[in-house]
């Protein structure tokens, strides 16, 4: 088994001795969400003494519908989640969708994320990979794991060995994703550390007219076998109220449930390592 590279953020390593949570709301939907779900995810993980990374996007540039909510935009949403960085001290996470959006985020991101349906661009690849900021590459719901050598390798030939990939499910068939737990040993095989998205695999893509579908009763079900297989970290978007979020909420877990499972991964996970 090669091992796994430890990457550096903060006071701590992702591929280390301790599980990597990333978790916050799907996208920005206020300043005042932000600041309960970041203060709630704070306490929780440091009490479980796990990593934290908090994660939301400016912008939802896919969505089903063009009338559907998209996020505050990249000047508000940055400047909205640098509030969250300094008043909770926690290093951010955040989507691109652009190469010329890839520099303005990382003035306050200290990971750039490439989403699911863009993690082949190859120019935005390397436009993440030249802010110098660690690249999350999440990997396409139509990839094998075994393709995703390649995209490492676009941003590592850009002179940034700091990689981080993410599975999020696979396409199957028409509305619906499975989990191959495979792919994470698989992809670990890379020598990077290996995400795994527990909520976005719940999702149901295209199941609604206006909006993607999802079932949120199955994460606690995706979350604690993806750590079972030997996940580096897990992915959560994570909402005061799932039901009354503006994307992403049948997928979503909400805050008040967050610890119990956060606990129950954390206790696999030191089991596994």
């Amino acid at each position: 088994m090669t091992e796994v590279k430890k990457i550096k953020l903060k006071n701590f390593e992702i591929g280390g001795n301790k599980l990597t949570i990333i978790a916050g709301p799907c996208v920005i939907e206020s300043m005042d969400i932000l600041n309960k779900t970041a203060e709630g995810l704070k306490k929780i993980t440091e009490v479980l003494d796990v990593n934290f990374i908090f994660k939301s996007s400016f912008d939802k540039a896919n969505r089903s519908s063009i009338n559907s909510f998209r996020g505050p935009g990249i000047e508000k949403g940055l400047e909205m989640l640098s509030k969250i960085k300094k008043e909770f001290d926690l290093p951010i996470v955040t989507d691109v969708h652009t190469e010329s959006e890839t520099k303005i985020a990382a003035e306050v991101a200290d990971i750039i994320q490439i989403p699911a349906f863009l993690c082949r661009q190859t120019d935005l690849l390397i436009a993440a990979a030249k802010t110098g900021k660690i690249v999350n590459i999440k990997k396409g719901q139509f990839l094998a794991p075994e393709q995703m050598k390649s995209l490492i390798k676009k941003v590592t030939d850009s002179s940034n060995a700091d990689v981080l990939l993410t599975e999020r499910g696979t396409t199957f068939g028409y509305n619906n994703l499975v989990s191959d737990f495979r792919s994470i040993p698989i992809m670990q095989e890379f020598g990077y550390p290996v995400i795994f998205d527990a909520t976005h695999s719940v999702q149901l893509p295209g199941v609604g007219e206006e909006c993607s579908g999802g079932d949120r009763r199955f994460v606690p079900v995706l979350a604690k076998a993806a750590v079972a297989a030997g996940a580096d970290g897990l992915f959560f978007e994570v909402h005061p109220d799932p039901d009354k979020a503006l994307c992403d909420g049948p997928n979503m877990i909400a805050l008040k449930d967050a610890q119990k499972l956060f606990k129950t991964c954390r206790d696999i996970f030191e089991i596994v390592k």
